[in-house]
């Protein structure tokens, strides 16, 4: 029975009213904010000589304390409060990994603290002042904000890399600030279709989209959205069901679109910003007219969903056939990057000139590339009876990968060799017969399953037509 009057009692309480709290008046004196001790916190961390993408929050419980040292406080002290990211900061920075890296990682979804990107928060403002739209059911960057980068941040960003460690001291300071301002990655994860994908890197969203733990994006006009009841509405009414732009792939479920950017302003910005959470070394063009967008997608009875992307500059001084490149992680590991990079390639064939990405690469567009670039240079030597003069200039017209790409595969499979007072390609037979008896099913794009004409070729069209 006194169990029940105290079930009873309880029950009553939770049906009770609210209690209003009284407004403080301007002159009475405000109490005291909250003080939190260094185990409720969560605790950013880098690993060293590892990627940013496996950054991540945790709490002390993870440290080795014994391990931990406090770095030197300023010279004025600062208690440690609910919205004091002054010092919230300076116990983050006065924290270390333990060296010997035993701890695991783990999900990153988790609340976390958002105020360790303040002290940039003049450059952060300045990033995102550029566009966005803060009405969650209509999430997108506003085109009549563009980016207008001052001549040091133009060095530094071209065709959508970023070229940081100039070694240049005039640009010291304004790299120092971009590494400040992306070092913390701001979004947690994204609803992507049926998978919950979780961010790697930074990326500069409009405010409030900017710390939100979660956004849902729409797969078909890249809509971002902060809240499932706003995004569950958009997909209901949502008329799109594939890219916008005009389709110039088809192999079965596999299709690609063409989108220029100027076109097609508002879906290329948020591409460029949702596929920033996943490129560390790429910079955010708000200004996307300059580039083509190649979207490849996977075809089904509910649409064209998007698996990746590359992007191209329309006028390349360098000679470069691609941008961005970017398969997102729920499609990786199927095939898909060597299919864009070997449509980037065929799409430089078509237009009768060699082709190469744009420098840095990063660590997975690396392998990726030294990858497909062995595969169709093996290839290439098994067919090729050995009594033909071949020479690199001759293989890169023939594969659209330009010569410098060429000799670096060459000489990294250590088929460079000097013969009779020159350089020539030494083939071991053993080794291409090795190579070749792997069978590696490798996802190339099919040449009669593009339909694309180079743009030049279509201007010439045009002005011939309208004569």
């Amino acid at each position: 029975s006194q169990a029940a009057s105290q079930a009873a009692s309880q029950a009553g309480q939770l049906k009770s009213p609210p209690v209003l709290k009284q407004p403080i008046e301007k002159n009475e004196q405000q109490p005291r904010k909250q003080q939190l001790s260094a185990w409720d916190l969560l605790y950013y961390v880098h690993y060293e000589e590892h990627d940013r993408r496996l950054d991540e929050w945790v709490p002390l419980s993870r440290f080795d304390v014994s391990t931990l040292h406090r770095i030197p406080p300023p010279e004025e002290e600062h208690d440690i409060m609910i919205g004091d990211a002054g010092g919230m900061d300076d116990w983050r920075r006065s924290t270390r990994r333990a060296s010997d890296g035993k701890f695991s990682r783990s999900n990153a979804s988790s609340r976390r603290s958002r105020n360790s990107s303040n002290a940039s928060s003049s450059a952060l403002s300045d990033i995102k002042g550029r566009g966005g739209n803060n009405n969650d059911n209509n999430g997108g960057i506003d085109s009549s904000h563009q980016n207008n980068s001052n001549s040091s941040d133009a060095l530094l960003r071209r065709g959508g890399n970023w070229h940081g460690n100039s070694g240049n001291p005039d640009l010291a300071e304004l790299e120092a600030e971009h590494h400040e301002i992306t070092k913390v990655k701001n979004v947690a994860q994204i609803v992507m279709g049926k998978y919950l994908v979780e961010a790697w890197y930074y990326s500069p969203f409009p405010p409030p989209y900017d710390r939100a733990d979660t956004l849902y994006i729409c797969e078909f006009t890249l809509k971002y959205m902060r809240k499932p009841r706003f995004f569950l509405k958009h997909c209901a009414e949502c008329p799109h069901k594939s890219p916008p732009g005009d389709e110039i792939y088809r192999e079965g479920r596999l299709s690609v679109y063409e989108l220029d950017g100027k076109d097609h302003r508002v879906y290329c910005q948020n591409l460029c910003l949702l596929a920033k959470l996943f490129l560390d070394h790429k910079t955010l063009y708000y200004d996307v007219d300059p580039f083509y967008f190649y979207v490849i997608t996977e075809v089904d009875d509910e649409g064209a969903h998007i698996v990746g992307y590359f992007s191209k500059e329309k006028v390349s001084a360098e000679d470069y056939n691609l941008a961005c490149i970017l398969t997102f992680p729920q499609y990786q590991k199927c095939g898909y990057g060597k299919f864009i990079i070997s449509l980037s390639y065929e799409l430089s064939k078509r237009e009768g000139k060699p082709g190469s990405p744009e420098k840095p690469l990063s660590d997975l567009g690396k392998i990726s590339y030294r990858s497909y670039w062995t595969h169709v240079l093996l290839t290439l030597f098994s067919s090729q009876t050995g009594e033909e003069n071949v020479q690199i200039k001759d293989i890169s017209l023939m594969t659209g990968i330009k010569t410098e790409d060429i000799i670096s595969t060459l000489q990294s499979l250590n088929m460079i060799r000097f013969w009779k007072g020159q350089h020539v390609v030494f083939v071991m037979q053993d080794f291409l017969k090795k190579y070749m008896a792997q069978k590696k099913k490798i996802r190339l794009c099919d040449p009669k399953c593009l339909t694309w004409i180079p743009h030049a070729e279509r201007k010439k069209g045009g002005s011939s037509a309208s004569d």
